[in-house]
């Protein structure tokens, strides 16, 4: 059965669609660390740290670490759009080439999409990291670490429309908070404030890019300019709620859990569906999870009105 040429066979669309894909802006790379996965789910042993050098003496000293461990199971991810075959031969505008188009960018910011969702659900039930509390929770305890909090709140005269220099003194604490973080046989985590992102909501961008940009910040000398990045997610929905994340440890804030990369498939002419229905099938498939990494390279700060 022959068909028009409009330049849409299958493979000049896998090729249009992967060029999108890779092309697309994305930010779950720098978020979350990749971890190749075998099976259909996997298992993290969170083994708490490792000890801290001591002088030899008379040998070595074997301590045992902590067990505390999650399983994450893999989920299957589609994205199909139907073309009646009629509207592939009468496309003369490139309507139908733009969709493929959009079908890669929506395949390349679906782990974006994830991200938002475990952060904006953080605190609630069942969303809980590796210590089996609530991700963002002021009360984790590992071991001797005692109780920490990494979902804080700040002051501001208006929650939905903070200041820059309001922004600037919440992001003073959520570093500090960060930075003071301690491991389960309670000794500093020694983070350092480096690769430090802040995630925010559209509404709050540009307040924060200036808190981390400008040189002076309410008439006073901006001591965080450049002190981290900014990142504003679209699926971030509420204008009080922010977070700071690490995202330059071996093991990040969240972990891409990678089965199976995205593929593109599309059933045309020569497919049943194409025969019968003369419908056209143009669809994205990938297995992956995102899931929670390390909680101590997290904080959520939610803007609160003075008391």
């Amino acid at each position: 059965m022959a068909i028009i040429n409009t330049g849409l066979l299958t493979k000049g669309l896998r090729s249009e669609f992967f060029n999108r894909f890779e092309s697309a802006v994305t930010h779950f790379q720098d978020l979350a660390t990749r971890i190749e996965s075998t099976s259909d789910s996997e298992t993290y042993r969170w083994l708490g740290s490792l000890p801290r050098m001591r002088e030899f003496g008379t040998g070595r000293l074997a301590r045992g670490m902590g067990t505390e461990s999650y399983s994450v199971e893999n989920l299957k991810y589609e994205s199909t759009i139907e073309v009646d075959r009629d509207e592939v031969s009468d496309d003369k505008t490139g309507q139908i080439r733009i969709r493929i188009g959009e079908l890669a960018v929506r395949a390349a910011t679906h782990k974006d999409y994830l991200i938002s969702q475990l952060l904006i659900n953080g605190g609630a039930s069942g969303y809980n990291s590796y210590d089996g509390v609530t991700f963002f929770n002021d009360a984790h305890v590992s071991g001797a670490s005692g109780s920490q909090d990494n979902n804080l709140t700040s002051t501001a005269a208006d929650p939905n429309n903070a200041t820059s220099d309001e922004f600037k003194t919440a992001l003073k604490g959520a570093i500090a908070e960060m930075l003071a973080f301690k491991d389960d046989q309670g000794e500093p985590l020694a983070v350092s404030a480096t690769g430090l992102v802040c995630v925010v909501p559209t509404t709050l961008y540009l307040t924060a890019l200036e808190a981390v940009s400008a040189t002076m910040v309410n008439n006073t000398s901006n001591v965080l300019q450049g002190a981290a990045r900014v990142i504003a997610s679209p699926w971030l929905t509420s204008a009080t709620e922010w977070f700071l994340l690490k995202t330059d440890g071996i093991i990040r804030p969240f972990i891409f859990q990678d089965r199976e990369a995205v593929e593109f498939t599309a059933l045309t002419e020569d497919s049943d569906e194409g025969f019968r229905r003369e419908k056209f099938l143009y669809g994205v498939r990938a297995r992956y999870r995102i899931a929670y990494g390390y909680w101590q390279l997290a904080v959520r700060t939610n803007f609160v009105s003075p008391i």
